[in-house]
Parts: C-alpha cells; sequence; structure tokens
C-alpha cells in the first residue's frame, strides 16, 4: 500500500461466509468497469474446513442479498433456508413449565415516538394474571410465531413481508451460492491455495502473499477471513485477543443436524432457545431438516454429559445422528484495523451464538467497508481509527445484551448461580439494570444512533423475564394514554388479521420451492 497511492488491488483471504460475502458485497459496490474499480482476489485453503453452524441471521440479510443481487427466491432455493422471525426462550427465568417468551424481530408499535412499556405495565396492575405477555400486546410477531405462520406471503414482493423478517439457512450450502454469484456474476477472482508467506513493506503494510501454488498476490487492502486461525490479524500483526469468558461462561457446544420424520413436518418460523442446567440449546428449523446444539460451560457438565443432554432433547432419533464438538473462546480483538489488513468474521472474534450476530457483524463490518473504501493512505488510516472505533463499542454491546439473558434468572442450579457473580457482569449493565426498574429503556440510553441491539430488543427480555419494575410511577398523562390505547386496540385488529391470512410456514417455503415468490 505504502507504493500506492490509490486502493485498487482488494485480497480476501479466507472463505467461507465471510470471505464471500466480504468479496461480493465489496464488489457489488466498488467493482465493474468504472475508473473506481477495484479489482478482488480471494485466496481460498482447500485444507481447511467452514466452521459452518452459523445458520441464524438478522433482517439485516435482506438488504445484503439485495444489494449483491442475489434474489430471494434463488436464496430460498440453494440455501435451504426459511424464515425467521425472532427467537422463543424457553425455561431462562425459572425453568417451570410455563417459562417461555419471544423475542420478536419487529419493534413494539409506535416506538419511533411513544414507549408503551409504562401503559403496558398499567393494563397488567389493572388485569392482574390475566393481562397478556408484553411482546403480545405491543406487536404481532409473537403470535404469528407461536401459530407457525409466515410473515410474507407467495405474492409478497422480494424482501418484503407484513412483519420484520430474517432466515434460517444451511451455512455451506450459503458460501457456495455466495461463492458462484461473486465469480461469475461479479467478477472476483477465486485462487485455491494455501498462503504460505507474507511479504511487508519496511513500514509495516503487508505487500503481498506468497501462496503454496508459487505464485505471489500483491494488493493494496487485505481483508482476513481466515477464521480462528487468524492469519494476517493475529499472526501477522500479532493484535491481542481480549476474552470475555470471565462474562459469558459457556465454552463448548455440540451439535447436531436432525432431519424432519417427514417431509411436510412444520418448519418453527423462529429459533427456540431452551435453557439447560449448565448452558442452553439452539433448535434451528430449516427446509428439509433441524440445526442443534448444546451451548454449556465445561466447568459445569463434561462433554459427554453435554452430549447425552442434547440426544435426549432431541429423543429417539438422536441415537443415529452424529455430532460435532466446537470450542468457544468468547472474546474479540483489541482492534480489528491494523495497517492495510481489517480483520472480518472469526478472525475478528466469536462469542455464543445466543442471539445469532455472527453473520450480522459480518454484514456491518462489510457495510462500513464498502460503503467507505479507502482510495489514499491517509484515509485508510483515519477510517480504520473510525472503523476500530465502532466495532469495539458493538463488540461491548453485544456482550452485555448476551450477558442479560443470564443475570435475570431464578434457575437454582450452579450455572445459573455462578452468572449471577457481581464480577461477571458489566458495570455499565448493573447501572442500567437499575434505571431500568423506574425508567424503561428508550433512545436515550445508547449513545450510538446505530447500536446492533437497540431499546426495543431490551424491553422484550427484560419483561419476557419478568424484571421487576415500578413504571406506573412515570404517572402517563392523559392524552399520551389515549394514543397508547389507540395503539394497542390497532395491534389487536391487526394481529387479528394476519391470523387470518397469512400462510403456514411450510406452505409458503414448499410453494417458493416450487413457483418462486410471485409478486403482484
Amino acid at each position: 500500500m505504502e507504493n500506492h497511492d490509490i486502493v485498487q488491488r482488494i485480497v480476501v483471504v479466507g472463505g467461507g461466509s465471510a470471505g464471500w460475502l466480504a468479496a461480493a458485497r465489496i464488489a457489488a459496490r466498488n467493482g465493474g468497469n468504472s475508473v473506481d474499480a477495484v479489482s478482488i482476489t480471494l485466496i481460498e485453503s482447500a485444507n481447511i474446513p467452514a466452521v459452518g453452524v452459523g445458520e441464524g441471521t438478522w433482517p439485516t440479510m435482506r438488504n445484503t442479498l439485495a444489494r449483491i443481487g442475489i434474489s430471494e427466491t434463488d436464496f430460498i432455493r440453494a440455501c435451504d433456508a426459511a424464515f425467521k422471525q425472532g427467537a422463543r426462550f424457553v425455561g431462562w427465568t425459572d425453568g417451570s413449565p410455563s417459562d417461555a417468551y419471544y423475542h420478536p424481530l419487529n419493534p413494539p408499535a409506535g416506538a419511533l415516538d411513544l414507549n408503551l412499556a409504562p401503559h403496558w405495565e398499567v393494563l397488567g396492575e389493572a388485569l392482574g394474571e390475566g393481562r397478556p405477555s408484553f411482546a403480545d400486546c405491543v406487536d404481532i410477531q409473537a403470535a404469528l410465531c407461536q401459530a407457525g405462520l409466515a410473515p410474507k406471503a407467495i405474492t409478497s414482493p422480494e424482501y418484503g413481508g407484513v412483519a420484520n423478517y430474517a432466515y434460517h439457512l444451511d451455512a455451506g450450502k450459503f458460501a457456495a451460492l455466495l461463492r458462484d454469484h461473486a465469480v461469475n456474476r461479479l467478477g472476483v477472482r477465486h485462487v485455491v491455495a494455501d498462503v504460505v508467506g507474507v511479504r511487508r513493506h519496511p513500514g509495516g503494510d503487508i505487500e503481498g502473499l506468497d501462496l503454496s501454488t508459487g505464485d505471489a498476490v500483491d494488493a493494496d487492502l487485505f481483508i482476513d477471513c481466515t477464521g480462528f486461525a487468524a492469519l494476517l490479524i493475529g499472526g501477522v500483526y500479532k493484535v491481542p485477543f481480549k476474552g470475555c469468558g470471565d462474562i459469558l461462561l459457556p465454552d463448548r457446544a455440540v451439535a447436531m443436524q436432525v432431519p424432519y420424520a417427514e417431509a411436510s413436518a412444520p418448519i418453527a418460523c423462529h429459533t427456540v432457545s431452551t435453557a439447560q442446567a449448565a448452558g442452553w440449546i439452539w433448535d434451528i428449523g430449516l427446509r428439509t431438516r433441524r440445526g442443534t446444539g448444546y451451548v454449556y460451560s465445561s466447568a459445569h457438565i463434561g462433554d459427554d454429559a453435554a452430549e447425552e443432554t442434547l440426544r435426549r432433547y432431541i429423543g429417539p432419533e438422536a441415537q443415529a445422528l452424529s455430532s460435532r464438538r466446537i470450542a468457544i473462546t468468547s472474546g474479540h480483538r483489541e482492534w480489528f484495523w491494523q495497517n492495510n489488513c481489517v480483520a472480518v468474521g472469526l478472525s475478528a472474534g466469536f462469542l455464543e451464538p445466543l442471539e445469532a450476530s455472527a453473520l450480522m457483524l459480518i454484514e456491518t463490518s462489510m457495510d462500513f467497508i464498502a460503503d467507505r473504501l479507502p482510495r489514499t493512505r491517509d484515509a485508510m488510516a483515519i477510517i480504520a481509527r473510525q472503523f476500530n472505533q465502532t466495532f469495539q463499542h458493538h463488540w461491548r454491546r453485544i456482550i452485555e445484551f448476551l450477558k442479560l439473558h443470564y443475570v435475570l434468572t431464578r434457575r437454582t442450579e450452579a450455572f445459573w448461580r455462578d452468572n449471577l457473580a457481581p464480577g461477571s457482569i458489566p458495570e455499565s449493565l448493573r447501572e442500567r439494570l437499575e434505571l431500568w426498574r423506574v425508567h424503561p429503556p428508550g433512545p436515550q440510553d445508547f449513545a450510538h444512533s446505530r447500536e446492533v441491539f437497540s431499546w426495543p430488543s431490551y424491553q422484550y427480555v427484560l419483561h419476557g423475564m419478568g424484571f421487576q419494575t415500578h413504571y406506573s410511577r412515570l404517572a402517563p398523562v392523559a392524552a399520551e394514554a389515549a394514543r397508547a390505547k389507540r395503539l394497542l386496540a390497532r395491534v389487536d385488529q391487526l394481529r387479528a388479521q394476519v391470523l387470518r391470512q397469512m400462510p403456514a410456514h411450510r406452505d409458503l417455503i414448499d410453494k417458493i420451492q416450487a413457483y418462486g415468490l410471485q409478486a403482484v
């Protein structure tokens, strides 16, 4: 880079979802035949298997796919994909039979100009035990999930629906779709080889890579998507890894893929996260199978016992299934962009898959890089500082939000009690919890205008887990109370309407496979 005034050559090191998302996003934004176009090369080893368990996405994926030019029909067909409308948390509060709540992807009604939490609390005081859950009261999406209904119809436009949605997908098939699209449609050069040497300029920038094929590839900007190996950001630049295992206790996972007993079996349109004695089990519905896994703390349960717990959860069919064990080292790099190298994906960090933030962080990173691709060395240094500040903030906030799910529990097993140890709870989270007993989470609690988890997400978890609040002390004024009443009545009307009109999730997925989306 130091010998070049303009960034024109970009090398992505590593494939998988991270590498191919990076290459496709930059190519779609900065490729083509214009004078400012860049050349993009992706170097992928044939000897390193992908992790391949990141099957949950955020609604951001719809924008990503549209930006890189992949149709929703093609994506769903190629990736065994299904719709995701949020998550259902089972057993996290006290483990009783009725212990479950939804974290939908829709925000509460009227969230842009009215906070409904105090009004829901007042309603609860009036109705007592008969009041609806927070998610059921303020939005329609929990009802859609509970009924197994899709967020759109076969005639809905691509990437549009009546409710916010993301996807569940097969990670291996997704990477293959991205690869084919990036190479065949976006002009990305694909090189299959191992990196055997890294050449650097005297000032510290990476000049080029030497490959196992005997070739050399030079570039102006290098994107490290080499996964846990962190070949460039860790191996070359030695950027320290900041662990957070003292906050997020799980350090292992065991995963299994479960075929449906029948091709017509219902597909859950939300992730199911079920608490266990030493962690939690994810259950994700795709078109032809479920992806399941037990995320646990090895300090509280052994590997074999954890696998047996997962097999009991799945049922008798699990006895014929193979498992995969995964080590979790929770944390992230202290910074992510060094010189002319930026880490994206697992090379940047890894957290337990609660709330499915992995692919979202890749997308958010690539939005930043693709839309603000540096053109000069001075610009790169400034953009690198901005990138590092932004993503240091994002990682901290994600860690805090994941921890929130653990600190509200009343479960009594050792794992859950250890999660309540004061030293394991970030000070900023403890401070907010104290505030949120008397003031509901709102935009003022978050300094960044684009938080990865905004205040509605905190409300869904807090009220879903029975967090003790005293919002009624805020004494809503009459005009605001009347507006809230109208909003809640509108939610009731819309809920009844969509429950009548929306198709079953399985039916829609099968129709898309057969006919494709047919917007009218």
